[in-house]
Order: C-alpha cells, then structure tokens, then sequence
C-alpha cells in the first residue's frame, strides 16, 4: 500500500487542521463541511470513505477537541455503507454508533437480541458508552444491523467530560438495516476510527512534550540535553509510529473492501498502548502534568477514554492471539 495521502486526502487534511487551529466547535466543523465528508453525495454529503474519515479524526486527535466528529463520521460511514438512500438523507446529519456491550470483548458477538414481531422487529439488550447519543442510533445485534428512533438512555460520565450513555433495549422497535455481515462491518469502522482519533492525541502530545523539553532548562541545560530525557522522548515516538502504521493499515485495506481484521486488532492494541507513552509525556512534564488547565491534561483524558472503548490492551492482545 502507498502510505502517502493523495491529493483529495491532503485538502482534507488541511482543512480540518486550519478549522480546528481555531477552537472549532460542532458547529463550525458542520459548517466546513467535515461532518458530511462520509455521507453519500445523492444525500448531501461528499461521499468519500475509511482513509477521509481517518484523516479527519487524526486531526481531532491532535487538538484533543471535545468534538462529536469520531460518531457523526463512522455513523454515516456506517449507513452509506449499508443503508438506504432514505435512510441515509434521514441521518445525514449524524447518527449514534451502539456497539459496545457490558462486560464483553468488543470484537465478541453481540448478546443484543433482535425478534421478529408482527412484520416489525423489537431489540432486547444493552448498549453501553455509546457517544453522543442522539435521537437515532445504529446497534448491532446477533441478527444483523438495526435502526433505534429515539432510544432510551442512561447517561454516563467519561473522562474527557463528553456526553456518553448507555443505551437500554427492552423490547425497543427498530428498523433492520442489514444483516451480521454488516453489524461486524460497523464494529470494525467503530475499532478504526477509534484508533485513528488516538493516533492524533499522541502526535499531538508528543508534538506538546517535545517543545516542552526543548525549551525548559534544569541545570543551565535544556531538559532535551539529557540523555534519559531523549530516550524516554524517543519511546513516545517509537510508539506513536507504530500505532501510524498499523492504523493506516488497516483503514486502507477496509477502503479497499480487503480483510483488515489482523491490521484493525494491531491498531487497536497500539491505540490502548498509548495511554502508557501519555503517561510518560505527563512525567516528562514534571508537575506542569498535573495542572488540569494545561493542554497536556486533555490529551491525556482523550486517551484513556479512547482505550476504554477498544476494551484495553489486553483485550486487543487476545483478539490478535486468536486471528494468528
């Protein structure tokens, strides 16, 4: 694969970074444009795929903005994918991803059970972290992918302080979209775009801590002199490249329709690693770390939040033990 952005990618990219530079809130990504860039073109959007999103999110990543951009663009992705014209001009403007489940592997089937109903379907079941919950909702369950209008929620708190909740399913109506094949499709845009959010928190906190270390002085010396600094800097770096790569990865071999399992498990457990390279930018940082009003705080939020949602490292070395 070429690990270069062509040239629709790069626009992308800049403008995403331009618009995020200054303090960009939902609204002003809307009004760029960069919410929409999954959604079909007969629906409104720009109609572009996995890699777009990916870029998209990486810049989120890199400001550690507290935006909805990781549900509004895989949501779409999701229909665009798999749903109809109507339902895709329907939740044009976003639509919540229901994925993960109470106390299982989020690459486990799911328990949420669909039935059968009077030539309607009901969902039984629960949801839980699902970001942004809004007035619709995509939830994968054991018979394939549903619709859920106005879901019934519980709300939860996150780290980074963005709404979350739990979604509960008691006998709730919905509309089937498609069947397993597309609930796995969905859990594996959720994974990547998961992991692509996490590989721009630690650029972005690499990018922080370097010019930390270059600029502070211990000793008569700037802290980038000592060698222990350097290595521990380095780590980060090692770190941040290797969750580059295997997210890249993956997202091209899901844009090109190729199996990315293997890749998606290698990005996700390099993304729920990287809250131990945060860890050592916070260190790097000295007390400076644990001022909650410093932009290293925010980065740090992001990234345990983020690997929580992936099911933690170890989880993802399960799933990786098993593909092998």
């Amino acid at each position: 694969m070429d690990f270069n952005l062509d040239e629709t990618q790069q626009d992308v990219r800049r403008l995403a970074a331009d618009v995020l530079a200054k303090d960009a809130d939902e609204e002003r990504l809307r009004q760029a444009g960069l919410l929409s860039l999954c959604v079909p073109e007969e629906a409104g959007g720009a109609g572009l795929g996995p890699v777009e999103m990916a870029v998209v999110l990486r810049e989120v990543g890199a400001k550690a903005a507290a935006v909805p951009g990781l549900p509004a663009l895989a949501g779409t992705l999701a229909l665009a994918r798999h749903g109809t014209q109507e339902r895709q001009r329907r939740h044009a403007g976003g639509i919540a991803l229901a994925v993960r489940e109470p106390g299982r592997a989020l690459a486990a089937p799911p328990e949420t059970a669909a039935r059968e109903d009077g030539g309607g379907w009901t969902l039984t079941g629960r949801k839980v972290t699902v970001m942004y919950p809004g007035a619709a909702a995509l939830v994968t369950a054991a018979e394939g992918l549903f619709l859920v209008e106005d879901p019934a929620t519980a709300p939860e708190r996150t780290s980074t302080g963005e709404p979350a909740a739990t979604v509960v399913l008691d006998g709730a109506p919905a509309e089937r979209v498609a069947g397993p094949e597309a609930a796995a499709d969905v859990r594996r845009l959720h994974t990547a775009a998961v992991a692509a959010q996490a590989s721009g928190v630690l650029a972005g906190a690499l990018e922080l801590t370097t010019a930390h270390i270059r600029t502070r002085r211990q000793f008569g010396r700037a802290l980038a002199e000592f060698q222990a600094v350097t290595m521990q800097i380095a780590d980060v770096y090692i770190a941040g490249r290797a969750l580059d790569v295997a997210m890249w990865s993956a997202l091209w071999r899901l844009g090109e329709g190729l199996p990315a399992e293997e890749d998606l498990a290698l990005a996700a457990y390099h993304a729920a690693e990287a809250v131990k390279a945060l860890h050592t930018c916070q260190h790097l940082h000295g007390g400076l770390g644990l001022d909650v009003t410093y932009p290293l705080h925010r980065y740090f939020a992001q990234a345990k939040h983020l690997s929580y949602l992936l099911g933690g490292a170890g989880a993802q070395l399960d799933l990786i033990g098993a593909l092998v």
